[in-house]
């Protein structure tokens, strides 16, 4: 996948063939956040005034821009998957809960 990052944010960055435009979306906010240009240098612009834009939109309205987020997650995995996880969060010492928790968060940098 290809990112773009400023002040915090992440982008997803897509090529569209059919407009021969690069797009992005802005992850993890409350609001529906896209932008494109037809060169990289473009694209960031457009990225970087799109963040600022809705920097101080929340501001003026008080808000907090990211999506919350309830901390409980369920996931489907297959049993084997299971299984393996348990042992190996065994092999820690903690919980599988605990040992998820880390391994995610390794996972996405946090």
């Amino acid at each position: 996948m290809n990112t773009m990052t400023y002040k915090g944010y992440t982008a997803r960055i897509e090529f569209d063939d059919r407009d021969s435009i690069f797009v992005g979306r802005v992850l993890g906010v409350k609001a529906i956040i896209g932008f494109h240009g037809e060169t990289v240098t473009e694209l960031r612009a457009d990225f970087e005034a799109a963040i600022d834009f809705m920097i101080e939109g929340c501001k003026a309205r008080g808000e907090s821009p990211e999506k919350p987020a309830s901390g409980k997650l369920m996931l489907r995995v297959p049993p084997e998957v299971h299984a393996a996880a348990l042992v190996a969060a065994q092999a820690t010492g903690k919980s599988l809960n605990q040992w998820a928790a880390e391994i995610l968060g390794k996972a996405a940098h946090v």
